[in-house]
């Protein structure tokens, strides 16, 4: 059973049958998986991306400086951690909102002692914002947290459950990888589950990714209780 673990979830599973936004229905369900966590005495980080509303390497040029395309995808994970900090209350999670870029009127400014307060007092943390700092994507930004809060694992939450030998929607003998290494994960093109940047700082710290389902029911809690879920990315 993990104590503490970080989760992110990506800004496109968010809008679920949007194109763009926040679906609440989504978001309440990604709730109720969360509070299964958070009951069975698992400490939860949450780190959301932004890309249902700005992905900010996509926006950049035309006139839209790179930097400027980041800052508004941190802006947009800021949103999407605001909305989720609002249904994670209504379904009676305590949480907080906090942020590493700088939103004090409707949020709390990240640091290491205050996160660690919050899961003192037992709540849910979400930190929005990314690093701060442009051409690092939101996966870099969760490994990152990930090790700063000694989390026990960094759980990517994707629409498949888990790594495929090859892609699962146009070949139906693909096979789930129950493990694999970061040397495989960051050298293999046809793998992207992660940023490379990100699969370099896992790597680099040992700190272990597992790509999961997170939209599957008892997924969540079933990880953080040590079965076998998803895809293990380990040295």
């Amino acid at each position: 059973m993990y104590k503490r673990v970080l989760l992110k979830f990506s800004g496109e599973q968010l809008s679920g049958k949007h194109e763009v936004g926040v679906d609440t229905a989504v978001a309440h369900y990604i709730a109720r998986e969360c509070k299964k966590v958070v009951d069975a005495g698992c400490q939860l980080v949450l780190v959301v991306g932004g890309g249902n509303v700005v992905r900010g390497a996509e926006l950049a040029g035309g006139g839209i400086r790179r930097v400027t395309a980041d800052q508004m995808g941190m802006l947009s994970g800021l949103m999407n951690a605001m909305a989720l900090t609002d249904v994670f209350e209504h379904e009676d999670i305590p949480t907080r909102c906090m942020s590493n870029i700088y939103a004090e009127q409707v949020t709390e400014s990240y640091s290491y002692r205050r996160a660690e307060k919050h899961f003192e007092f037992g709540r849910v943390v979400i930190v929005a914002g990314g690093m701060g700092r442009p051409y690092f994507t939101h996966d870099t930004a969760a490994v990152s947290l990930g090790l700063e809060l000694d989390c026990d694992v960094v759980l990517k939450a994707t629409k498949v459950d888990g790594v495929y030998n090859k892609d699962p929607a146009k070949f139906k003998d693909a096979q789930r990888l129950p493990t694999m290494t970061y040397q495989r994960a960051v050298e293999d093109t046809d793998i992207r589950v992660m940023d490379k940047a990100a699969l370099g700082l896992a790597m680099e710290q040992d700190m272990n990714v597992i790509v999961l389902d997170a939209m599957k029911p008892d997924n969540l809690l079933h990880v953080v209780q040590g079965k076998d879920v998803g895809t293990r990315i380990t040295s």
